[in-house]
């Protein structure tokens, strides 16, 4: 998730573009891990699942931080929506 917009930047236009790009690369990726999550079980790749949700929290929670930081608080929400949903599809993949 890489939609450039330097974090001093505070042009609303701006930051709602990246926010949105951020939210529907977010949205696609969690979607994907999702699908692929009983398929990587079924094969015994519990670790790369594990990995792969594990990249996506450290992405959402960045960019989660970042709207928080830029009072884009309907986005923090969004983005704390989808790390809900991975950490529990995480714990889901632990067991």
């Amino acid at each position: 998730m890489t939609s450039a917009i330097p974090p001093e930047s505070n042009d609303p236009r701006a930051l709602f573009e990246y926010f949105s790009n951020e939210y529907a690369q977010a949205l696609q990726a969690f979607a994907a891990i999702e699908t692929q999550a009983a398929t990587l079980q079924l094969m015994g790749y519990d670790d790369n699942l594990r990995d792969f949700i594990e990249q996506f929290l450290e992405m959402a929670l960045r960019v989660r931080a970042l709207a928080l930081e830029k009072n884009e608080l309907n986005f923090a929400d969004w983005f704390e929506e989808l790390i809900a949903k991975a950490e529990k599809l995480k714990a889901a993949a632990t067991r």
